[in-house]
């Protein structure tokens, strides 16, 4: 399946990033058909103390929760409480009463009534929800009211308010955006349950799964293992508009020792988990070989196909995205390979895939039965291309 010598060029590259000061540290880990073919570290996990980026480091994986609260929302889907076409406002009352932006408008207040989204619409972002690190008039608008779903923004059901007091970016349907519709679906999970994210997560993912070291907080026995954050940018890292690079190509920007990962009050669904990067490969083994358990098979092979009516790019975004349009669809709670031509990176058709904010990555290769896992942790992920290089070395590497 993989030529051993070809795969020694993984590590050559990370090293690269790292002896270039693009990156502070990285981890690859390739499993195949559930056996480990490649595992490799460098770095630093903390530049100012020098201590060594190892396997056992915990990292915030940011969007890579999508596809966690996704399989979370798609268990209760299974049990028959609701269906994907349902209006959140059944369960989010604040949502109730919508209004869409006109086409061209130019303020807030230039809008006409439309229906609530979806749940399907929330999860596959086609909601007409936005980011705030988004362009036009309502990533702009949460940007100044800070509706952004920090660890340290109160509480889930405070900020999912907030995000329904703005009118939405375009009538639910139209278009794809991405947005902080997975982090309203938490929400979602959290009122139907009756419990706290987490608390579901722990007990219908987490534990079934053997994953104990990822959770919305850095847990205690866990806090001397948390990587520090960093980014090229002079201003902060969360933008994905124009940037100034600056001087210092890893400045601090999130430490390890006075994160608000290490007590969150807010339970984001869309981007909250911190964990190891061993965990994670537990949660893309249970998406690979069908569930493990947790989500039926035939459930997972829906989630997994592309829910869009063609490519992202035929759907008119505007926003940032964390993989590329082209070539690609989107289904409920990562992106599907349609085309790695058109997508510009090798890959097979039917690849499932998601990233996070601080450049974390992982991939389903459903052909050639293999689960990838990138970890690192820069701010924003556009920084570099390491996404696609890390395909096409894996691919390369393919006996």
């Amino acid at each position: 399946m993989f030529d051993n010598a070809r795969l020694t060029r993984i590590a050559d590259w990370m090293q690269g990033y790292v002896d270039g000061r693009r990156f502070a540290k990285a981890s690859v880990l390739i499993a195949h058909q559930g056996r480990e073919v490649y595992y490799h570290d460098c770095g630093h996990r903390n530049l100012a103390t020098q201590t060594a980026w190892q396997r056992d480091t915990v990292a915030r994986i940011y969007s890579m929760t999508k596809p966690v609260t996704s399989v979370a929302l798609m268990q209760l889907v299974e049990r028959g409480l609701f269906n994907l076409d349902t209006p959140v406002s059944e369960f989010i009352p604040e949502f109730s009463d919508m209004h869409a932006l006109v086409p061209e408008a130019k303020s807030l207040d230039q809008t006409a009534p439309c229906a609530a989204p979806t749940l399907h619409q929330l999860l596959t972002h086609t909601s007409g929800l936005s980011y705030a690190f988004n362009p036009g008039l309502v990533g702009r608008a949460m940007m100044e009211r800070r509706i952004e779903f920090r660890p340290s923004q109160g509480s889930l059901a405070e900020m999912c308010s907030k995000a329904a007091s703005l009118p939405l970016a375009f009538a639910p349907g139209r278009r794809w955006e991405y947005s902080v519709g997975i982090d309203i679906i938490g929400r979602v999970v959290e009122v139907v349950t009756g419990k706290t994210l987490e608390q579901y997560f722990i007990q219908e993912i987490f534990e079934p799964l053997g994953m104990t070291e990822t959770r919305f907080s850095v847990p205690k026995a866990s806090s001397d293992r948390f990587a520090a954050c960093y980014t090229p940018l002079a201003e902060g890292g969360f933008t994905t508009g124009r940037a100034t690079h600056g001087a210092d190509t890893l400045r601090l920007i999130d430490g390890s020792d006075a994160s608000p990962f290490l007590a969150a009050t807010l339970q984001s669904g869309g981007g909250g988990l911190v964990g190891t990067i061993d965990d994670y490969l537990k949660f893309t083994e249970s998406l690979r070989t069908g569930g493990d358990g947790i989500i039926g098979p035939k459930t997972l092979k829906f989630m997994m196909r592309n829910h869009l009516r063609g490519e992202i790019a035929d759907m008119g975004p505007s926003s940032f995205a964390e993989q590329p349009m082209e070539g690609m669809g989107f289904g409920i709670g990562g992106a599907v390979v349609l085309d790695p031509a058109r997508a510009r990176c090798p890959g097979h058709v039917g690849d499932f895939s998601w990233g996070g904010m601080a450049s974390t990555f992982f991939w389903i290769d459903p052909v050639a039965d293999l689960s990838v896992l990138f970890f690192t942790q820069l701010i924003p992920s556009s920084a570099y291309p390491a996404r696609s290089e890390l395909k096409a070395l894996v691919h390369g590497a393919m006996t």
